[in-house]
């Protein structure tokens, strides 16, 4: 998308796969399995081995911050996807920014030292931001990391907000009755499923490259008032309202809900960027040409199911 890219389909390959059985992990690992490769799904707890195995894929049990596991699982790969996973943003001492750092940093040594020439990493959008982008700040970090890799083809994923976001939302619309964010109200989200991540990135994963690219992936474009009124309807609410709140009060109820402060302050900075406009600009100028199949009415009921 930003640079010259010579692609052609790949036959079977050995894909190895980080995020264990996670959103978009387990169905990316499904189908490319589906499709005749060879999957190995990193994993760092061995109660997940048995699951993995019965997907048909391979466990390699151990942990993305071990440099020397991570390189001798991404050995022989024909090509490997990589994400940073999930932090407990809860935890008040997780040091957000060197956790995500090393992980990042482990990613391109591995990939150095493995010799795997096809990658796909899992980004952001807002990606492109140096600074005034909150807690994914440390992306536009690891993609210029990743950028000094040479002879290695690389696909940056930059997804939108993910629809499951919309989840910690449920205690507020049970206890407040509406949904209350620095963001959203009338101004556009973009919103994506795990799925149509997953199909990306099986898309791309499995097409031989050169050079490095930028993908965004969305499923639909919504204003915040557009969202409530879906998930409205889902749940036996339909007078669901989004109502748009300072920084100061987001700020506020994330600390209060016991987040780390350091942690809070970086996603209200981060929704700040999207409701100015900031964060999406460069998704806005390269965003996908066909969105992804699964709209926020289907998600919905899966939203509903957890409400209620």
């Amino acid at each position: 998308m930003h640079c010259n890219f010579v692609t052609s389909k790949l036959e079977q390959m050995k894909i190895t796969i980080t995020g264990s059985l996670g959103n978009i992990s387990q169905p990316l690992a499904k189908e490319l399995i589906q499709k005749g490769h060879t999957v190995t799904i990193i994993a760092s707890s061995t109660e997940r081995q048995a699951e993995i195995e019965k997907l048909g894929a391979k466990a390699g049990i151990g942990s993305v911050e071990d440099l020397a596991f991570l390189t001798k699982t991404f050995t022989d790969s024909d090509a490997v996807y990589c994400m940073i996973p999930r932090a407990n943003y809860f935890d008040p001492n997780l040091d957000l920014d060197a956790f995500t750092r090393k992980i990042g940093n482990n990613y391109a040594e591995a990939i150095k030292q493995s010799g795997v020439k096809r990658v796909v990493f899992l980004s952001s959008i807002g990606a492109h931001l140096k600074e005034k982008s909150g807690i994914i700040q440390r992306y536009n970090e690891i993609e210029a990391v990743l950028n000094t890799l040479s002879d290695v083809s690389i696909t940056f994923m930059r997804p939108t907000s993910f629809y499951y976001n919309l989840l910690a939302y449920i205690p507020m619309i049970k206890n407040l009755g509406f949904i209350a964010a620095n963001y959203g109200a009338d101004s556009m989200i973009p919103w994506v499923s795990p799925n149509d991540i997953a199909a990306a990135i099986a898309e791309e994963i499995t097409t031989s490259s050169q050079g490095k690219k930028i993908r965004y992936v969305a499923s639909e474009e919504l204003t915040g008032h557009e969202t409530a009124k879906i998930l409205g309807a889902a749940i036996g609410r339909p007078d669901l309202k989004w109502e748009l709140i300072s920084d100061e009060e987001t700020l506020n109820g994330l600390i209060s809900a016991g987040m780390q402060p350091k942690i809070a302050n970086g996603l209200v900075e981060m929704y700040a960027a999207l409701y100015n406009g900031t964060l999406a600009q460069d998704y806005l100028k390269n965003k996908p040409a066909v969105l992804g199949k699964t709209k926020l009415t289907d998600y919905a009921e899966e939203f509903a199911a957890i409400y209620n």
